[in-house]
């Protein structure tokens, strides 16, 4: 073997080089790879995904969390969505809105199962009052995102008690 690890692992698995040492070759997605409707934002192609899912805030703070950190997530209609993130502690976030199932174009791309499921969707935002009487009764809308850190179970069991009971089991 040579005296440079890194040169001899590179010539044995050319593809290591390829992609900088197993890291990602793309940085952020470009806007001609995005697509997105008032509430949120997704990768266009299929096969695409994304790394992490960043919450936008009215506010103009934003909180981003890897997809390799979801750990799962129930949704409601009645109540909304409630995603959960895992780490050396817990965030739970609670999606609140209309039509978060419904498709926002022909592709058929929606919030849940062909975004957050496929690890397509690369970032939620709340929206005011003029953009939600925008979208109207058909399309997706976003009222409120509420993210919540937690240590123990017990807390979790609290928030989701006090904050959207209807997802208690």
């Amino acid at each position: 073997m040579s005296d440079n690890l890194p040169d001899e692992l590179t010539r044995r698995f050319p593809y290591l080089k390829a992609t900088g040492a197993g890291r990602a070759t793309s940085e952020e997605p470009t806007e001609e790879e995005v697509d997105a409707s008032p509430a949120f934002g997704y990768l266009r192609g299929t096969k695409d995904r994304a790394l992490a899912v960043e919450f936008r805030f009215r506010d103009g703070n934003s909180e981003v969390f890897p997809y390799s950190h979801l750990a799962g997530w129930r949704f409601d209609p009645s109540v909304g969505l409630l995603l959960k993130f895992t780490a050396d502690i817990v965030s739970l976030i609670l999606v609140r809105g209309s039509n978060l199932d419904a498709p926002v174009n022909a592709s058929g791309v929606n919030l849940l199962d062909r975004g957050l499921q496929r690890h397509r969707v690369v970032w939620v935002r709340e929206m005011d009052r003029a953009a939600v009487k925008a979208v109207g009764v058909r399309g997706p809308t976003i009222d409120a995102i509420t993210v919540a850190e937690c240590e123990s179970q017990d807390e979790q069991r609290a928030w989701v008690e006090k904050t959207a009971p209807g997802f208690l089991r």
